[in-house]
């Protein structure tokens, strides 16, 4: 999209004074009449005649808006199963109700034209003693649900979740192991893919879930850390997609060329742009979709510390790595955001969710993209068959494939990309008048980072300098660095609430290496409550990213000393990355005091 990082005032007045609002944004309805854009097929029971005539990037329109149903076939009780209950019980047992055709009817009448079901397969599976076979009562449980939704007319994606952690098996450090693991995978979508063989080219078989990557190494089941190096793990999850769309293409009938989600590595979008990733060969022709999660940033989406959203920063960040996503469309590839959400440790929606969502359906529908809201009863209340906030829910409905008729792809791209560029431009304005230092390529700033123990307050953490990334209520003091010299920097928790405890905290100089190379911090004085700390060992100047100059004070996953650390004297001796250690003290503010000096 139109990058406006670099736009003047003027230019921004301009913007805004010719932005046309639009609202509505709408998807390309799809019709068998359409010159290579054939509608979804038909779920009736005889589907001898259907065809699958939908390319990859075109299905990806078809879906539509998507719905996870969440924490539900996913549920795990393994070691439930094995002591002899029975696996169908399990679906209850992190939190959600039954479900009932009534939900999937429900789902679909508020805009969702999609569902994405996880399932826990070795919930009915005794796969120690070598016995891959799924237990019928379950499979026919899947069936069911399968079913519903399918008759409501949704595409429907089933996968392999979590499910106990099984997956890190695949980096064990016995081959032995390594190879149960890939057998135990191919028995699994034998019998998915045979069982599902004849079913509606709606119905999308999943490869994984965030476990390809990085968790290949779990140890929920060996016990022991996985061996594989990142590059290995990056293999192992190619060699997993490959034998996947190899395995289910060999069951010939609908499995020759139904649609398959590729998980990408972590499902993280920079981790799956890497060219390490690569997308399986495939015998049919575009029927390979890929499929990433969009949880950033995390503090906002997933825990209570950030409780807002809509910075200039927030925008360009989803504009950024949606952009980045392309790539894929580019290559023929649909792309599904498998999983989205802004959560509350104790339910209820967020403030700003709104606005995230609704960034991120007009970055799907700008680039083609199928988004699938992550839900556990947030926003689609099963036991009531209600949503729980009428903004959301006009939002969601307004992008039902049923409300979108009338434009073409490209008129709904165009509509979109309008929305994007205008919103951004807004966010600009309003971010800039608000912040004293607003980042600048320019300026080298100071801050302190900080997350409580229990992160519900927190500011800027990470590299990249955002005042704006906070809780709110934060009160910051952050200084420009001209150079040599002493400097402080504080946080006042006063109207946010005490924080309890440190989970981290870093001092930050955001473009410290660039404008001030090889530069030494020394803390001079750290106060909590006004009172001067005891500091555990000496701080050392680093960079994580060689842009930003960072000094831990707190950092628990820092356990050595980096090379490139540095200290004025030399001296790495007694140096640490947990300086500051308060236990579960509560901060009502912090101030840091450091010295800046030249190599």
């Amino acid at each position: 999209m139109l990058s406006l990082k670099k736009i003047g005032a003027a230019g921004i007045a301009v913007l805004l004074s010719a932005a046309m609002m639009l609202t509505g944004c709408e998807k390309e309805t799809l019709s068998e009449n359409d010159s290579g854009n054939n509608d979804a097929v038909s779920n009736s029971a005889d589907s001898n005649a259907e065809e699958n005539t939908l390319t990859s990037l075109e299905v990806v329109r078809a879906m539509g808006n998507g719905i996870n149903l969440g924490n539900t076939l996913e549920a795990y009780n393994h070691s439930g199963y094995v002591k002899g209950a029975d696996p169908t019980s399990f679906e209850t047992s992190w939190g959600q109700p039954t479900t009932t055709e009534e939900m999937i009817k429900g789902m679909k009448a508020a805009g969702f034209d999609t569902i994405r079901i996880p399932v826990a397969w070795t919930n009915g599976m005794n796969y120690e003693s070598s016995d891959y076979t799924i237990d019928e009562r379950l499979m026919n449980r899947v069936d069911e649900v399968v079913t519903w939704a399918l008759d409501a007319d949704m595409y429907v994606i089933i996968n392999d979740h979590w499910d106990g952690g099984w997956w890190g098996m695949f980096g064990a450090a016995d081959q032995e192991t390594r190879d149960k693991a890939l057998e135990m995978y191919k028995s699994m979508w034998t019998q998915i893919g045979e069982h599902f063989a004849d079913r509606s080219y709606k119905l999308i078989f999943e490869a994984g879930n965030e476990e390809l990557g990085d968790r290949l190494n779990d140890k929920d089941v060996t016990g022991e850390k996985g061996v594989l190096t990142e590059s290995e793990c990056y293999e192992t999850t190619n060699m997993i997609n490959s034998e996947f769309v190899k395995l289910i293409r060999s069951q010939g009938g609908k499995n020759a060329d139904r649609f398959l989600l590729i998980a990408g590595y972590n499902t993280d979008i920079t981790k799956t742009c890497d060219s390490r990733f690569v997308m399986p060969e495939d015998t049919a022709d575009s029927k390979l979709l890929l499929s990433v999660h969009y949880y950033t940033p995390w503090d906002y989406c997933g825990t209570d510390g950030v409780n807002q959203w809509g910075s200039v920063n927030d925008y360009e960040e989803q504009n950024d790595l949606f952009e980045k996503m392309s790539k894929f469309s580019e290559q023929g590839y649909g792309v599904v955001i498998g999983e989205y959400a802004v959560m509350k440790k104790n339910g209820g929606i967020k403030e700003d969710t709104d606005k995230f969502y609704a960034n991120l359906l007009d970055n799907c529908d700008a680039y083609d993209f199928c988004p699938v809201l992550w839900d556990c009863s947030n926003f689609y209340i099963r036991r009531t068959n209600k949503t729980a906030d009428e903004g959301l829910a006009k939002l969601f409905s307004e992008r039902a494939l049923s409300s979108e008729e009338g434009m073409t792809a490209d008129e709904i791209k165009a509509a979109a990309q309008t929305r994007l560029e205008e919103t951004y431009t807004m966010a600009m304005e309003e971010t800039m008048s608000d912040v004293e230092l607003p980042p600048s390529d320019d300026k080298a700033i100071a801050w302190l980072m900080f997350q409580s123990e229990d992160y519900s307050k927190t500011y800027s953490v990470g590299d990249n300098y955002d005042p704006t990334n906070k809780t709110k209520g934060v009160k910051e003091q952050n200084v420009e660095v001209t150079g040599e010299g002493t400097y402080t920097v504080s946080l006042d928790f006063t109207d946010s609430g005490a924080a309890k405890g440190i989970a981290f905290s870093a001092l930050g100089i955001s473009n410290g290496e660039d404008l001030f190379p090889g530069y030494i911090v020394t803390v001079d004085e750290i106060l909590i409550n006004g009172e001067a700390c005891e500091l555990q060992g000496r701080e050392f100047t680093t960079s994580d990213d060689s842009h930003c100059t960072r000094v831990n004070l707190y950092n628990a996953w820092v356990t050595a000393i980096p090379e490139e650390a540095r200290t004025a004297d030399g001296d790495l001796t007694d140096c640490s990355a947990q300086i500051l250690q308060v236990g579960k003290k509560n901060i009502n503010n912090i101030s840091v005091t450091f010295t800046f000096s030249a190599p």
